[in-house]
């Protein structure tokens, strides 16, 4: 079956040479839980967000900065101030990125040296997110528009050559995707730490061959097309990862988080035979 309604977006990954160190201080930025099995650390929401985290270990350490950052929203300037004291004493630092001295926002590197912000509580457009606000990624208009046909989130906004796409749904719409054309000398090589899952009635293969059309759609403004693959690969070498329908339904593949965010009556574990 084609896949007219688009992909789950199942997790991020992000590379960690201290998984469950780099695991609990996001866990205290982001506000959520962590969730670690004997082959996997990662976070399990809280507040409502339909994707998890996971940690994945990797032996070099970052180099250059980061293509993609978590941009954490704020309920008021004592909120703010708080976050970022409270982060700096988890390990986390100030870093410039090249912000202006009336930016309102402030950039940290977590204690692992990648970036995120700390968003001032008057930013209109991350007004009714929760804690996650966005994650927000170097790229092309062209990138925006991949994602939203990829996973069927509408677009909310696409000026300036920014584009952001929003989840769908009747859930609280707390996750956000946003690009913004960008130099990248000296930034890390592209790359795409988001695991997607299609709906339990497409098959995954379908689903690949969708994913590599929009790409090659979108071939005449972007120099690569959609690249596939799977996990186990350093920051600099990842690609995007399509879990099968299955295993795609259990967020950071962990019972709790199932129960957490799905409830029993939406998703049936595979081996209950139900």
């Amino acid at each position: 079956m084609v896949n007219v309604n688009g992909s789950r977006l199942v997790s991020l990954c992000l590379d960690a040479n201290d998984p469950l160190r780099l695991a609990r201080f996001w866990a205290e930025a982001l506000r959520w839980k962590v969730d670690e099995t004997d082959d996997e650390i990662g976070l399990v929401p809280t507040d409502g967000t339909r994707f998890g985290i996971l940690f994945e270990p990797v032996p070099e350490p970052k180099v250059g900065r980061n293509r993609l950052h978590l941009d954490l929203t704020t309920i008021s300037d004592e909120d703010q101030q708080e976050s970022v004291e409270r982060l700096v004493e988890l390990g986390a630092r100030h870093i410039d990125v090249g912000q202006g001295p009336d930016d309102r926002h402030v950039v940290l590197a977590d204690p692992e040296g990648n970036e995120f912000c700390i968003i001032e509580p008057e930013n209109n457009f991350l007004a009714d997110c929760g804690r996650l606000g966005s994650i927000t990624c170097d790229g092309t208009r062209e990138v925006g528009y991949f994602w939203s046909a990829a996973l069927g989130w509408p677009l909310v906004w696409d000026q300036d050559d920014e584009t952001a796409i929003r989840a769908p749904g009747p859930y609280r719409s707390d996750d956000h995707l946003g690009w913004r054309a960008a130099c990248t000398e000296g930034w890390e090589e592209p790359a795409s730490p988001l695991d997607i899952a299609p709906p339990a009635d497409v098959d995954q293969q379908a689903e690949v061959d969708r994913l590599v059309s929009l790409g090659r759609e979108a071939d005449r403004y972007r120099p690569r097309p959609c690249q596939l693959g799977g996990h186990g690969r350093s920051r600099r070498q990842r690609v995007l990862c399509v879990e099968s329908p299955i295993a795609g339904r259990d967020v950071l593949r962990c019972r709790a988080a199932r129960r957490d965010l799905f409830g029993p009556s939406t998703i049936r574990d595979p081996r209950s035979g139900g």
